[in-house]
């Protein structure tokens, strides 16, 4: 496999997973930006265990599953039903102690970095198959676990809280439990792709946990569409995809391009471009066309 094609394709499952941690939270009009501080935190936590205390991978990224998980659940019981201004300045100040720390830590490469990782399977090729495979399985597996989501009681239960609170809790919906059940398994989702990130590399440094970060997902899940999955899916391999076929100098304002767009977007078209309405006009277009074929 070539290696751009490698960074492209492992980059844009990224993108997908981490815009749909985003995605779930924001179904309760939560955006839960402490997601970028699970991954730093497990991907950090991962290289350690296996560079210094040489734990095979797998075990390494489970760990980091776990470790997103427990921080999640733990910081949920305290923000499961906070309003959409404190969620926020929770994740940014989450993003930024968690920088700090790591800078101060020489045992995990300090302002330096984590370099080194070994290859998973024993060559660089076999590394780069397993790393895609994994984050295509997690792709497939989320995907469906967040379909089932939102074609659920709760999913619907979700729909209620974003459109009134008010109105959910007159129907005796729990806004604190969902919060807490939607914002741990973002935060577990977000610990074991962090892992995976700093493996595409084969090292960790706090530049790939910057605040850009935050702008891509706001970007792909806010142009794509936020009522739906679907829209991430779709916008993340394009989003990530068109900059690369720009000249090096305009590549590098990639961060201001998205920027741009997403406030174009906002204002403009503020459901983004796969809608629910658009998925419901699709599938019944789609349905009607295989009756017309089956009558045929």
């Amino acid at each position: 496999m070539p290696l751009s094609l490698y960074y492209y394709l492992s980059i844009t499952a990224v993108n997908i997973l981490m815009t749909w941690a985003l995605y779930l939270p924001y179904r309760l009009t939560q955006l839960h930006f402490i997601t970028i501080a699970n991954m730093m935190i497990s991907g950090y936590l991962s290289g350690y265990l296996v560079m210094r205390l040489h734990v095979p991978f797998i075990w390494a990224l489970l760990a980091g599953f776990a470790a997103g998980g427990l921080i999640g659940y733990i910081v949920s019981l305290f923000i499961g039903d906070a309003p959409t201004f404190a969620v926020v300045i929770v994740g940014f100040t989450s993003i930024y102690i968690t920088r700090t720390i790591v800078e101060n830590m020489p045992i995990i490469g300090g302002t330096m970095g984590m370099f080194g990782l070994p290859n998973i399977g024993g060559s660089p090729a076999m590394h780069r198959w397993i790393i895609i495979g994994i984050l295509y399985a997690l792709v497939v597996i989320c995907g469906f676990l967040i379909y089932r989501f939102d074609h659920s009681s709760i999913g619907r239960a979700a729909s209620t809280i974003f459109v009134d609170k008010e109105l959910a809790s007159s129907l005796g919906i729990d806004i604190r439990k969902l919060g807490i059940i939607v914002q741990t398994f973002s935060c577990t989702l977000a610990g074991g792709v962090g892992v995976l990130y700093g493996f595409i590399y084969k090292s960790f440094h706090l530049d790939f946990f910057s605040f850009a970060l935050i702008g891509v997902f706001m970007t792909i899940l806010f142009v794509g569409g936020y009522s739906t999955q679907w829209g991430s899916l779709v916008a993340a391999p394009i989003l990530y995809g068109l900059p690369l076929f720009f000249p090096p100098e305009v590549q590098s304002w990639r961060i201001v391009i998205y920027g741009v767009m997403l406030i174009f977007v906002l204002v403009l078209k503020p459901e983004g471009f796969i809608t629910r309405k658009f998925i419901h006009s699709l599938g019944f277009a789609l349905s009607h066309k295989r009756e017309q074929v089956i009558d045929s």
